[in-house]
């Protein structure tokens, strides 16, 4: 295989592992996810409507087809996810010493690189909601 497509593998790989494990919290309305989009002010439909848009998005990234579209939505996502943290929830949430906005950054991170080496894909992509 190429370095290209290993990479590739990996990232989407990483991706969608953080979003399907962190689906549990948001499902099981564990008090660490009521307390997050309690604090954002959009719980409980918040915590349920982004879970099954994290579900979704994982499933898009895991599918060759709808890679890229699923790697844009996740990293809109995140962005969400990081500007969160920073103006409303802060770094260390529930005292759990960082580990979300970690995983956050990591996702951040994983997409970021993604899109960047698919450059070209996101270009045609966009070129397609061009009215």
């Amino acid at each position: 295989m190429k370095t290209k497509t290993i990479l590739s593998w990996s990232l989407r790989l990483t991706v969608s592992i953080i979003l399907l494990q962190t689906l549990y919290y948001k499902f099981t309305a564990h008090p660490d996810s009521v307390h997050i989009f309690t604090a954002l002010g959009v719980e409980p439909w918040g915590r349920i409507g982004l879970g099954v848009v994290e579900l979704i998005t994982a499933i898009l990234i895991l599918l060759p087809k709808t890679k890229t579209i699923g790697m844009l939505n996740s990293l809109g996502i995140i962005l969400g996810a990081v500007f969160s943290h920073f103006l409303v929830l802060g770094i260390n949430v529930s005292n759990d010493g960082g580990g979300l906005f970690t995983l956050a950054i990591i996702v951040l991170l994983a997409c970021s690189l993604y899109l960047f080496l698919h450059f070209e894909e996101v270009k045609a992509i966009l070129r397609k909601l061009k009215p």
